[in-house]
């Protein structure tokens, strides 16, 4: 018959944290390993207290050894209860120039000064308690047995009675001591991790930066690659095309005398090659344009403006360029807005401002439309967002219902 959940689990749950088992001996033998390791610490608090003028030179002596202590107490957790404690990565050997004082300065080693001095003793303490813990309570418990070994005639009157309050008392400290001894290894964990282990707070600092800085790069090689495959666009297959239409449009006009069957094959290929050649073009223009390379954002909005389908009244304001990357977002970013006007906002007119305040450019497009954008609305916003989140930018879309529609993008310049 099979026994049933709760059952099963519950002795399941007790036969893994019995006296015997392996989660109290792992415990266990955690909190007793740190009581060698700790008497560095503990002579050089003895020195300081029987010598209080001394201080420095207890100082001096722990970070000698701290070094060492730190790589001990960082193998004692990982070969114990498997804690890995990550290294700090110092740029310089201490005993270079310039390390020796750079590690007194940092505030890791005053962290490990602190596990070392006051964390490690404690555990340390813990640890001389649990072993008293249990070989007391493996004494208490066989006192009746130690007893009942001796002959009859040297066993106290009354032993049976008066020995079995140690067995309990043996009992009880066997089941708590695992339990005590899984306290102090917890506490010795968490403060050796937060101590001894670089500090988070700023190994996370590095990490964004890092991020950042790897997103930047991407970001740029990107842009480069763009501007690769318009320049191979624009200097291979745009000008065969250019070239093919030209021939196509000299045989056209030179060859007079052909069926009028082949004259209107030519006149095919020759449209066709002029449709290939604007589809390229708008290709090439998507990738990169030119022009933003050449002349600046000014005239490649310019560009954008002349060819929209309504009025656009565009006020560009820029001492300085920005940097690549952000020009070639700004530049997308109103020729999708302006694109997005022109086919959802049924608007007659539109505004364009760009306008570069210290590290900031400040894009707005705003037009005279139904209003109602939603960049959740399959209008292209969402896209428009992500561009403008790819360099840390911000975009507000004030859309309210029969217009007008304003939106304000923010691109940090120092990219």
């Amino acid at each position: 018959m099979a026994t049933p959940g709760p059952l099963r689990r519950a002795y399941d749950w007790t036969a893994a944290h019995a006296p015997w088992s392996a989660w109290a001996w792992r415990n266990t033998a955690l909190v007793v390993a740190a009581v060698p390791l700790s008497v560095p610490a503990a002579v050089a608090l003895a020195y300081t207290f029987s010598n209080p003028g001394h201080i420095f030179k207890t100082l001096g002596f722990v970070l000698v050894l701290c070094p060492l202590l730190t790589a001990l107490q960082r193998s004692r957790f990982w070969s114990l209860v498997g804690l890995d404690i990550p290294k700090i990565n110092w740029p310089h050997r201490w005993y270079r120039w310039g390390g020796l004082t750079a590690r007194l300065k940092a505030e890791s080693t005053w962290r490990q000064y602190g596990y070392h001095l006051l964390i490690a003793p404690l555990a340390a303490i813990g640890g001389a308690l649990v072993v008293l813990g249990w070989a007391s309570g493996a004494a208490c418990t066989l006192v009746l047995s130690w007893v009942w070994a001796l002959p009859v005639s040297y066993r106290p009157a009354g032993w049976t009675d008066a020995y079995a309050g140690f067995t309990v008392l043996g009992v009880l400290l066997l089941i708590a001591t695992p339990w005590f001894a899984a306290l102090v290894a917890r506490l010795d964990s968490g403060a050796a991790t937060v101590l001894l282990g670089p500090n988070r707070a700023k190994e996370l600092e590095r990490r964004v930066e890092d991020l950042a800085e790897s997103r930047a790069d991407i970001l740029d090689a990107a842009d480069l690659e763009r501007r690769r495959i318009e320049r191979d666009l624009h200097d291979g297959a745009q000008q065969r095309l250019v070239s093919l239409a030209m021939n196509l449009g000299i045989a056209r006009a030179t060859l007079t005398d052909l069926p009028p069957e082949a004259r209107a094959v030519i006149d095919e290929a020759h449209r066709e090659a002029k449709e290939a050649i604007e589809e390229l073009s708008n290709l090439v223009r998507g990738l990169h344009p030119a022009v933003l390379e050449d002349r600046g954002l000014d005239a490649a909005i310019s560009g954008i403006a002349a060819r929209a389908p309504f009025p656009v009244g565009l006020t560009v304001d820029m001492a300085e360029r920005p940097s690549p990357t952000v020009e070639a977002v700004a530049y997308f970013v109103v020729s999708e807005a302006l694109a997005n006007v022109a086919k959802h906002a049924r608007a007659t007119r539109c505004s364009v401002q760009v306008r570069r305040r210290a590290e900031l450019l400040t894009i707005t497009v705003s037009d005279n439309g139904v209003g109602g954008a939603d960049p959740a609305g399959g209008t292209g916003l969402m896209g428009l967002r992500k561009r403008v989140g790819s360099v840390d930018g911000t975009i507000r879309i004030n859309s309210p219902l029969g217009g007008p529609t304003v939106i304000t993008v923010e691109l940090p310049c120092g990219l």
